[in-house]
């Protein structure tokens, strides 16, 4: 473990976090950064084919050792949620952690409280890492990255018959765009699995269908001290198109388990026009449609009240509910549950509010569920990793690995 701790704690000091702003791809320079260092890294652990290519995306093959064994894959995302700081990351080591609530040292007002984070309970003796509370961990995915790597050590040296393991390292997941430059083609494995999973034991079959909707409210400003029967201010109405949004029951605050929302996460602008930016996410991918048909009723009815205003909403596919897709391959769930027996866990399955690129993958013919890897509270300066977690990951990936060298293609 003192391997996958120093590649994990060195990772997550290379601020790789995405913008969703830009239209490059990578977004943010500190994916190439770090892709870069995987690369070399790989090729000194003997992958010979290990590279990292001009648009940020790490390749590399473990050659098998069984000739008649499909090739499988493995990726972990490089980039890390735009929602907080990835800048100057201090890894904190809690070794034998004894218990109760943890007070991040850089800002004592962040405490990881255990009344909010139940699973800390359980994890008393185990090591947790967090940051010092100004920023993110960036255990979402540096964990898995770190996970990926130290199995392609351990299987780099090690006697275990496999057959050919796919290694992707994608830019851009967190702002939808992990797939944007992916093609199953180009991977040729015939399943693959995301290493982007909390907790431990958990394998991940079925994720959200999603949709990004982005509304635009185009007002008429002028200088204020002539507005009167003129102006149409653009912010207004963004506040009370919120408002008339069915948040009671279809926000995620208020939703739970297998329920859908209408999620608004980003509003800028000005009194000339402003633009919300709104998340559908449901199960059943139909109704994603009727979600943005309530947008629209909503952009319509403000449009009839205030005639000189202008509400145009534009809906974005995203992704779809992997379910849907990973019957394709059976032997991608079936192997990934032998897998866990194997490592010593009791596999749980989980349906997650939200998307892995393991969604869009499946979609486009290469099923990938997902599998954990030991992070909790990402997103946040309260995200924290467990040591132990993370190897039982790699534990995984190993077992993996020996069964999937078992099958014929």
């Amino acid at each position: 473990m003192d391997a996958l701790l120093e590649r994990f704690c060195r990772y997550v000091k290379i601020d790789t976090r995405a913008r969703d702003d830009v239209k490059d791809y990578p977004s943010s320079p500190g994916q190439k950064e770090l892709g870069a260092l995987l690369a070399q890294e790989l090729l000194e652990l003997g992958v010979a084919d290990a590279r990292a290519h001009g648009d940020g995306i790490v390749t590399a093959t473990l050659p098998g050792t069984v000739r008649s064994a499909p090739a499988i894959a493995w990726l972990a995302h490089l980039d890390t949620s735009p929602e907080a700081s990835g800048t100057d990351v201090k890894p904190i080591v809690h070794a034998n952690y004894r218990g109760g609530d943890i007070v991040l040292p850089g800002d004592k007002q962040q405490v990881i409280r255990v009344a909010e984070s139940p699973e800390l309970a359980r994890l008393a003796g185990k090591t947790i890492v967090t940051s010092d509370g100004t920023t993110l961990l960036g255990a979402d995915d540096k964990a898995g990255v770190a996970a990926i790597m130290t199995a392609v050590d351990e299987l780099a040296r090690a006697r275990v018959p496999h057959g050919p393991i796919r290694i992707v390292f994608s830019c851009d997941e967190e702002v939808g765009r992990g797939c944007e430059k992916l093609d199953p083609e180009r991977i040729g494995a015939v399943a693959a699995y995301t290493l982007d999973g909390e907790d431990e034991g958990l394998i991940e079959n079925e994720t959200f269908s999603a949709d990004l909707a982005t509304v635009t409210i185009t007002g008429y400003n002028i200088h204020p001290g002539l507005a009167t029967g003129k102006m149409v201010n653009a912010i207004r109405l963004a506040g009370q198109f919120l408002e008339r949004m069915p948040w009671q029951t279809k926000a995620p605050e208020t939703t739970a388990d297998r329920q859908g929302f209408l999620h608004p996460y980003t509003i800028e602008g000005g009194v000339g026009e402003a633009k919300i930016k709104v998340l559908l996410r449901s199960f059943e991918a139909p109704e994603l449609k009727q979600q943005a048909a309530v947008l629209k009723r909503i952009g319509q009815t403000l449009e009839a009240e205030f005639p000189r205003a202008k509400v145009a909403v534009a809906v974005k596919r995203q992704y779809r509910n992997m379910l849907e897709h990973l019957g394709k391959e059976p032997r991608a769930v079936d192997l990934a549950v032998a897998a866990m027996k194997a490592a010593g866990l009791a596999p749980t399955f989980k349906s997650i509010r939200g998307g892995t690129d393991g969604s869009r993958l499946s979609e486009m013919g290469l099923p990938t569920p997902n599998l954990s890897v030991g992070m909790h509270n990402f997103h946040s300066k309260l995200e924290f990793a467990c040591l132990e977690q993370m190897q039982s990951a790699v534990r995984v990936l190993v077992e993996l690995a020996r069964l999937w060298g078992k099958q014929k293609r």
